[in-house]
């Protein structure tokens, strides 16, 4: 039996191996109702764990999650897999990683962050290809690597030769996944700090907030704003409604 498959099936998968299908670790990252358990963030165009490492450290340090796995592409990124005990919609992951992505990394350009889930993810096709696993045409491998040892992969993400299961099980086994409690507040403090810093940035830019619902109102409909920040600023309003 596999020793790298029950660490998939605890960490990120969704529903059964049993029946799954040989295909399991691509379909399942995503339920038929939508839900994830898996949450990936990648940095490419080039790589540079520099950068990501603020990811890596940020959500240990600042919002007390547990460590993601580190995966490189086999293309031509490096990938950070976030761990949720309990599935999401895959909207709800989106939104969590683009928060980390606006908190970690706003100096870096978006067309370089790939979030994974999609938004509106319905099949593996929305999700990140598994890992580890060859990717053609150049025959490179994905796998997932030591922290220490990430930065030797930002030139070139990839493995050569395939990389063996009980090493890559190693690395997972330690791993712990996001209770729903500790998920629920790391994403509505992303969002808090984010309203912070957009209503500083307003005000420092001489643009009159001293109406809290107009500014929220502004917030929830701006398509640039990250979907978590939209989605508590519409929360804040619902007392508002009617």
């Amino acid at each position: 039996m596999s020793r790298l498959q029950p660490e998939l099936d605890r960490l990120y998968l969704t529903g059964s191996s049993a029946t799954a299908g040989a295909d399991a670790p691509s379909t399942r990252l995503v339920d038929a109702q939508r839900r994830v358990r898996a949450l990936v963030m990648e940095l490419a165009q080039p790589a540079s764990w520099e950068a990501l490492s603020r990811v890596w450290h940020g959500v240990q340090i600042e919002l007390e999650l547990p460590a993601p796995a580190i995966a490189v592409s086999g293309i031509d990124g490096l990938q950070l897999w976030f761990s949720l005990a309990e599935p999401v919609a895959a909207s709800q992951a989106h939104a969590f990683v683009d928060a980390l992505r606006s908190r970690f990394l706003p100096d870096i350009a978006s067309a370089r962050v790939r979030l994974m889930p999609a938004s509106d993810a319905s099949t593996a096709q929305g999700h990140a290809p598994p890992v580890p696993a060859r990717q053609e045409p150049d025959d490179h491998w994905s796998a997932f690597v030591a922290p220490d040892l990430a930065a030797v992969f930002a030139e070139t993400p990839w493995l050569d030769v395939e990389p063996g299961e009980e090493g890559q099980a190693a690395l997972l086994r330690g791993l712990q996944t996001m209770k729903p409690t500790s998920f629920e507040a790391a994403l509505k403090r992303l969002a808090a700090d984010t309203v912070r810093s957009d209503a500083a940035a307003t005000v420092s830019a001489g643009t009159n907030v001293a109406d809290p619902k107009r500014f929220l109102v502004h917030v929830m409909n701006d398509e640039t704003a990250p979907l978590a920040l939209r989605i508590e600023a519409a929360k804040a309003l619902l007392p508002y409604a009617g």
